[in-house]
């Protein structure tokens, strides 16, 4: 494996994600933020962030196969939430929660989640982008 999660004593324990990725690999992916769009550029969930960031890790997971790649291979992820607040956690917890329940994975990178005033299109409420490596 190419990508090695840790949780290191000293540093705040999380089961959603972990603090550290440590990485052997030799090709960098770099997947472009996904929003939640369909196949055919239809926007999933509308208003509904939960629908909407499970559909974002959808996304990412195609990008990663077409790369070879799938979210064990992810070093790093970026969140971005229109209009965050900390009551929006559960959602964004059930929306990962309902993608790893579908790709058969939990998707704990190290991640950042920043808040943004907006998205490419009103109907989207996050973005989600990737760094992943691979052989």
């Amino acid at each position: 494996m190419t990508v090695t999660l840790v949780n290191p004593s000293g540093l705040p324990q999380s089961d959603a994600y972990r603090q550290v990725s440590i990485t052997t690999g030799s090709k960098l992916v770099f997947i472009a933020g996904q929003v939640a769009w369909d196949a055919r550029g239809v926007t999933v969930g509308e208003g509904d962030l939960a629908a909407q960031v499970e559909q974002c890790y959808l996304n990412v997971s195609t990008a990663l196969a077409a790369a070879g790649a799938t979210f064990d291979d992810v070093a790093k992820l970026n969140v971005y939430v229109v209009d965050w607040t900390p009551d929006k956690m559960p959602l964004l917890m059930e929306g990962i929660a309902r993608a790893a329940a579908k790709l058969g994975t939990a998707p704990v990178p190290p991640a950042s989640l920043l808040g943004v005033a907006a998205l490419d299109v009103p109907e989207h409420l996050v973005e989600i982008e990737a760094t992943a490596v691979i052989d």
